[in-house]
């Protein structure tokens, strides 16, 4: 599979470049040039594949012509020692938990798979690469996970002081690890800001190979596919009729990444999500994207610290304009809304409901009408461990989520012991790059 930039498309890249050069110089997103038919790898799955095995398969179904099967099992296994779970909750409804992972959330996935392809294609180069991201302690608890035992890849953490999480001392590059953290006395927009200045910068980020570890990069983006093929797998032979997913809007990601795997031949008849400012409905409603209105060469280049994959989305539906209207179902969702479906949730299923995954099932509740057409089934996303949300949880159920051993670490407070920088000393990050830049390849 070949990529291609949402804002030029004459620049075309592989696997490889598209994700050790994770942002195009047009200031657009690498999507896929040309999707491929993986339906008798998809169909082949069943209750039995592992998520490894289905993402090693499915990677290198992807990319056989630039890696081997070998390389492309490597990378899953090492990635995927963990994987979701698929639970009925009544004849026409189930839920995929996300939350499996080492820090409880959907993006363990994505960092995990991101990290290993990386460390993976570097050994092959004989190369190194740092990754760069600001962060408010979440995406530092997944990261410090997936780097523990990796040499070539390093990460440059930028967070306020005093919100790094789940990160040990054994992480720190001073101790051998993978991750350099760096405080600022400031807030997390101007961490964001240090980031944006130093990708801004096209002639560091070569030197230093820099990358972002967020869904800009596709290598975070691509493995979200998955998921959907894996629910499939599990639930295939007990579905008679349409399978539909509801989930959380958030930045766009898990609906781009589920419009790739019907794409790819999964069978899917739909994805319903809360409505938001950018993707509602019309007068008919029909799915409509608002950022269309503005053209691509008025638009700013892609925030590499808090990326939107809303142009991902258009370019998914520029290239297939029927999609937009037959696979995307928006639902306009109330706060009272979720709170009601969260309790509906915890009473006829036992299910502790965050915030968002209160809102998908408030959402497929609205679209009952599209989803019964066909005697549809639906299949609940939820991303997030519901620790992560227990203030919205306890305020309507009146019960606190159960925390696990995992959420528990990952909240544990990191202690860098490294004064905190101020928010335009961007030499001092200069000067951590250059130190990770000289260190040895092993």
């Amino acid at each position: 599979m070949q990529f291609v930039s949402t804002r030029d498309s004459s620049n075309i890249v592989g696997f490889k470049d598209a994700i050790l050069d994770s942002l195009p110089t047009d200031g657009g997103l690498y999507v896929p040039y040309k999707t491929e038919d993986l339906r008798k790898w998809i169909l082949y799955a069943d209750e039995t594949t592992s998520f490894a095995n289905l993402a090693g398969t499915l990677t290198s179904a992807l990319i056989n012509r630039e890696f081997s099967p070998i390389i492309c099992e490597a990378i899953a296994t090492n990635a995927f020692p963990f994987e979701p779970v698929v639970r009925q909750l009544d004849d026409r409804l189930f839920i995929m938990e996300l939350d499996h992972g080492p820090t409880g959330t959907f993006r363990d996935f994505g960092v995990s798979y991101l990290i290993s392809a990386m460390e993976t294609l570097l050994r092959m180069e004989e190369q190194k690469a740092i990754l760069l991201a600001a962060t408010s302690g979440e995406l530092g608890a997944c990261m410090a996970h997936a780097m523990r035992g990796k040499k070539l890849v390093k990460a440059v953490l930028i967070a306020p002081r005093g919100k790094l999480r789940g990160i040990k001392e054994e992480d720190f590059v001073w101790n051998g690890g993978g991750i350099y953290p760096i405080e600022v006395e400031g807030t997390q927009q101007d961490c964001n800001n240090i980031v944006r200045k130093l990708f801004a910068d096209r002639e560091l980020v070569q030197k230093y190979k820099l990358t972002v570890a967020n869904t800009a990069n596709i290598g975070r983006l691509l493995p979200q596919a998955f998921f959907y093929t894996f629910a499939f797998s599990r639930i295939k032979k007990q579905v008679p009729g349409d399978i539909f997913y509801a989930m959380a809007a958030g930045n766009y990601g898990n609906i781009v990444s589920g419009l790739l795997s019907w794409q790819l031949a999964l069978p899917v008849n739909g994805f319903i999500l809360p409505a938001t400012a950018n993707l509602r409905t019309d007068a008919r409603g029909n799915a409509i994207v608002m950022d269309s209105m503005v053209a691509l060469d008025k638009r700013n280049p892609i925030d590499p610290s808090d990326p939107s994959n809303l142009e991902r989305l258009e370019n998914t539906f520029k290239v297939s304009s029927l999609m937009l209207r037959n696979f995307v179902y928006p639902a306009d969702v109330t706060k009272e809304a979720a709170e009601d479906a969260c309790r509906e949730l915890f009473v006829k299923y036992k299910v502790f409901a965050d915030y968002e995954t209160s809102a998908a099932y408030c959402a497929a509740k609205i679209r009952r009408e599209t989803v019964d057409n066909d005697d549809g089934t639906v299949v609940l996303i939820d991303r997030d461990s519901p620790s992560l949300d227990e203030d919205f949880i306890k305020r309507n159920i009146g019960e606190l989520p159960p925390k696990s051993d995992v959420i528990q670490e990952a909240f544990l407070p990191a202690k860098p012991d490294r004064p905190a920088i101020s928010i335009s000393d961007t030499d001092y990050v200069l000067s951590v790059l250059n130190s990770l830049n000289l260190r040895r390849l092993f």
